[in-house]
């Protein structure tokens, strides 16, 4: 009888590396932001960290943020990646490349909204974190459902791995911001057969 880790779908689950306009606090969303050269050398030290794994898939957010990690993890592997505008960060609407002090200043009702309630307010023309969960938990289902047992990665943005891994510990989506995702982080989730969860590595670099 196999025994129940043997039924495990493990996910690498990623953040892509440091993106140009780091050093203000904006809402990049679902613009094209380009890496630093930084960003691009943090995504390059992925393809060595698992060239010796053998992955049976490799997904990622079809924006080029996380589209350049997934080729490099994939120059090792013998499978192309699969790029999904399904993994999209959260779009921000008309707040997307706008720093925070500016809306601060300029919508602060809005602004202070969203703050009280992160999961059901969303910014204007964009999405809430629960709008963000309708997008993400069915294209999740999906890859770990055509991925049993195997090891496979999934590289997307801060805010799609907040929900991700806020879901498989079991905790309110309130608590976004109480998970850390650094740039080029790496968390690790075993999704079991039967339904359970378990996270190994949290934000690990």
């Amino acid at each position: 009888m196999a025994s129940p880790v043997s039924k495990a779908t493990r996910v690498h689950l990623l953040r892509h590396g440091q993106v140009e306009g780091f050093e203000e606090k904006r809402y990049n969303g679902q613009a094209d932001t380009p890496l630093t050269a930084l960003g691009r050398r943090q995504s390059a030290g992925f393809a060595g960290r698992f060239q010796y794994l053998r992955l049976a898939g490799i997904y990622s957010s079809d924006l080029y943020r996380c589209r350049f990690a997934a080729d490099q993890i994939a120059l090792f592997q013998q499978v192309r990646p699969i790029y999904l505008a399904s993994l999209r960060e959260l779009c921000a609407g008309d707040w997307e490349g706008v720093p925070w002090a500016v809306l601060q200043r300029e919508a602060a009702v809005r602004w202070q909204a969203r703050l009280e309630d992160i999961v059901h307010v969303a910014p204007p023309g964009g999405e809430s974190f629960m709008d963000l969960a309708r997008r993400i938990r069915p294209v999740l289902e999906q890859i770990i459902s055509s991925h049993r047992g195997d090891e496979i990665v999934i590289v997307s943005h801060g805010g799609v791995n907040r929900l991700i891994l806020l879901d498989a510990l079991g905790a309110p989506l309130e608590n976004l911001f109480r998970l850390e995702q650094d740039y080029a982080c790496h968390n690790i989730i075993d999704y079991y057969a039967d339904g359970r969860t378990s996270v190994s590595l949290l934000n690990g670099r």
